[in-house]
């Protein structure tokens, strides 16, 4: 295989909703770049792509996979990505190391929700989109479907490049409107044809031409003057304008194929190769310190990573994006993320499980590499003067959780190994050992994500593990002003334990006036604040600890003691055991003795009186509230809108995108156990939505009364 350099390379993403196709094409695109000989398919289990033993147990993609072909003296170097929601994360990462997506668009469905969630991840991250019709051979296959949808989804931007001629059983022809000519397409692959447009055709073709010519225009001011004074372009300068219009973002051109036929796919192909960027012609990537690294082939070696996987009988395969510079064989680099030395012993083009062995890479390209010592998914290799890192990909909240646990405890610590081994493969998928709620909790962006998960561990790794209903992470805290003391005195033998404290506490607001004058117990009392420690605590909220001591009632070494004694009950709240918060607390008065006061006297005081003076303060619990946004087709609107409230939602606002509605809304996380598997159930799996955390709420007095009840007889079966 030659080495290809940064003018000959085109880097592309496939993407597009589950069912599309991608799998199908990429074996196509595969079958015409030489790469293989004879083309799988999914049925059979044998697609280069779709070659991990999950994926052909569920028949679909759950990896992304870096694959490539080789077509008029270029390299091509596609990933076939997953097309469920659940795997948005792989998207996502193979967006970041490509240059243009290919969107697949089932012909039969048109724009589907899936569709534009990808878009908008192709416009956050600014990469230019070609449209793909794909299963054009299909009896119920529409284009006036997919191009009606996709214009009113994306707007005047998408334009049309081809259409077919004899759509459905059949298909072999499209009317190509960039080149004004009939191509028809073996069955099996192979050269296309090419024939005049019948004249049948040629009022329809040449409209489209001209809104064709009239947007490529437009990318361009001096092109936009050549249209008005011409009214047409040259087909040079139709290129120019749609190159530029492309890498603008300003024309989404649609293209047919019968990807299962493999039809269309070489004129994709050269189009590609003639209008999609270069990797020099791409936006530079941006590193964490705001520096822009353009694609520099004579720059200095630059190596990105953007997929980890795990191979049985080889190890750990690194896929990387060389982003600027050569690299070789035996190259030595720094990872700039770890500060470690690693060495590029073998570098190889990639397809699927086929790997080809080269001696060199140059920028732009995108490879795989084995046997490093430090690297993980995200990280940057340079050379050492480099000494900063690539922006690593932003990742998706996750939005469906579920805690996970081994049928055999001798297991445990094996699953804590495999666990970070699956999150290193897929960043998306978050492993959190709960020290608040005892549970290894997993989240992912949907159940079917967390299943794949179960199945890994069970059948790869020998793991037998079980999913159960996650604790949700409550918050306690107070709403008035209460006081307590409590006094702990223990006596056996020699020096005793003493310790006495009387404090108050209060919720803190850190836009309320700190206050001096309290009334306990029907007398008015005036504290005088020695010193105030703030401290903000890790599950969020603050403390504040004022020292309100005077003529030595408790000497100030002990007051540390105290305070560790009201850190240990804020971990340990008094009302359900959750964790508290937004807090004040006033120290104002105690006892000591002579010889029995200690440090561990005076903690045990301290935290006794806390618990009790809490319980008098109103205690409330709170609970987390997410924001939760969904996208839905607007007849499932009112049945979408219904679960919402019968899950406590309060309704925020809803819009409108393309041809779905958006509806946004606060949401309690006990409400949205399964909501995933809820969502599909009520749309057909026509809708999907993304959760993030908002912040902490009071829970209703029910919820609350239950909660309380259920914990007390936890403890007294404890």
């Amino acid at each position: 295989m030659k080495v290809y350099q940064t003018s000959e390379i085109r880097n592309l993403a496939l993407i597009g909703n589950a069912g599309s196709g991608k799998t199908t094409l990429s074996e196509a695109l595969l079958f015409e770049g030489g790469v293989i000989s004879r083309r799988g398919d999914i049925d059979s289990k044998n697609t280069v792509s779709d070659n991990h033993e999950i994926e052909h147990e569920k028949g679909s993609s759950v990896y992304a996979n870096p694959l490539y072909a080789e077509f008029n003296n270029h390299k091509i170097n596609f990933i076939d990505t997953p097309g469920a929601d659940d795997f948005t994360g792989a998207a996502i990462s193979s967006l970041s190391v490509a240059d243009c997506s290919l969107m697949l668009i089932n012909a039969q469905n048109g724009v589907e929700v899936g569709t534009e969630t990808l878009m908008r991840y192709t416009e956050k991250h600014n990469k230019p989109v070609i449209l793909v019709a794909n299963q054009i051979d299909h009896e119920k296959s529409n284009f006036d479907k997919v191009v009606e949808s996709a214009r009113e989804a994306f707007g005047g931007k998408t334009i049309v490049a081809q259409y077919p001629l004899n759509e459905g059983e059949g298909f072999d022809t499209v009317v190509d409107v960039i080149k004004q000519v009939c191509i028809k397409f073996p069955n099996g692959g192979g050269k296309p044809e090419e024939t005049p447009i019948p004249d049948a055709e040629k009022e329809k073709a040449e409209g489209y031409y001209a809104e064709l010519i009239e947007i490529a225009a437009e990318a361009d001011e001096s092109l936009m003057e050549v249209f008005f004074e011409n009214d047409t372009l040259t087909v040079d300068q139709l290129r120019q304008g749609l190159k530029k219009g492309l890498a603008q973002r300003g024309i989404f051109p649609i293209f047919c194929t019968s990807a299962k036929h493999i039809q269309g796919t070489q004129r994709l192909m050269e189009f590609v190769i003639n209008i999609a960027p270069s990797p020099a012609e791409a936006p530079a990537y941006k590193t964490s310190e705001g520096a822009e690294i353009q694609c520099d082939p004579n720059g200095k070696p630059l190596v990105y990573i953007f997929k980890t996987f795990t191979e049985q009988h080889l190890g750990e395969i690194y896929y990387f994006r060389v982003i600027s510079g050569k690299i070789t064989e035996s190259i030595d680099l720094i990872n700039h993320n770890t500060r470690s030395k690693e060495r590029l012993s073998q570098i190889f083009a990639v397809a699927g499980k086929n790997r080809t062995k080269l001696s060199q890479m140059n920028a732009g390209d995108i490879g795989a590499t084995v046997k490093l010592k430090d690297t993980k998914i995200f990280n940057t290799l340079a050379d050492k003067d480099f000494d900063d890192t690539i922006v690593p990909v932003v990742l998706p909240a996750p939005k469906y959780r579920a805690a996970i646990k081994t049928l055999d405890e001798a297991d445990d610590e094996k699953l804590g190994e495999m666990l970070t081994r699956l999150h290193q493969e897929d960043p998306s998928l978050i492993v959190e050992y709960s020290k608040e709620l005892k549970q290894i909790i997993l989240s992912g962006q949907g159940e079917y994500h967390l299943n794949i998960a179960k199945w890994l561990l069970e059948h790869l790794y020998k793991i037998p593990t079980e999913y159960i209903s996650p604790k949700i992470p409550y918050r306690e805290t107070i709403t008035k002003m209460a006081s307590a003391n409590y006094r702990h005195k223990k006596q056996s033998g020699g020096s005793g334990q003493f310790g006495e404290v009387y404090l108050i506490v209060e919720p803190h607001d850190d836009d309320a006036p700190e206050k001096k004058k309290f009334k306990v117990e029907g007398k008015e009392m005036v504290l005088s604040i020695r010193g105030t420690e703030e401290h903000e605590l890790p599950w969020g909220g603050k403390l504040v600890f004022n020292n309100c001591i005077v003529g030595g009632a408790i000497d100030a070494r002990f007051l540390p003691a105290i305070l560790k004694g009201l850190m240990e009950k804020l971990e340990n709240g008094p009302l359900t055991g959750s964790y508290a918060r937004d807090i004040r607390v006033y120290i104002y008065d105690g006892k000591m003795h002579q010889v029995d006061s200690n440090e561990i006297s005076f903690k045990l005081a301290g935290a006794k009186a806390f618990s009790e003076a809490f319980k008098k303060a109103g205690p409330k619990i709170l609970e987390p509230i997410y924001e939760v946004e969904v996208m839905v087709p607007s007849d499932r609107m009112g049945d979408v809108m219904s679960d919402l409230q019968g899950r406590r939602a309060m309704i925020l606002g809803m819009s409108s995108e393309g041809r779905y509605e958006v509806l946004k809304a606060k949401v309690p996380l006990s409400e949205m156990n399964k909501y995933s598997t809820a969502l599909s159930s009520l749309t057909n799996g026509r809708a999907n939505y993304t959760m993030k955390f908002g912040e902490y709420s009071l829970v209703p007095p029910d919820i609350q009364e239950k909660l309380q009840t259920t914990y007390d007889a936890e403890q007294e079966e404890d």
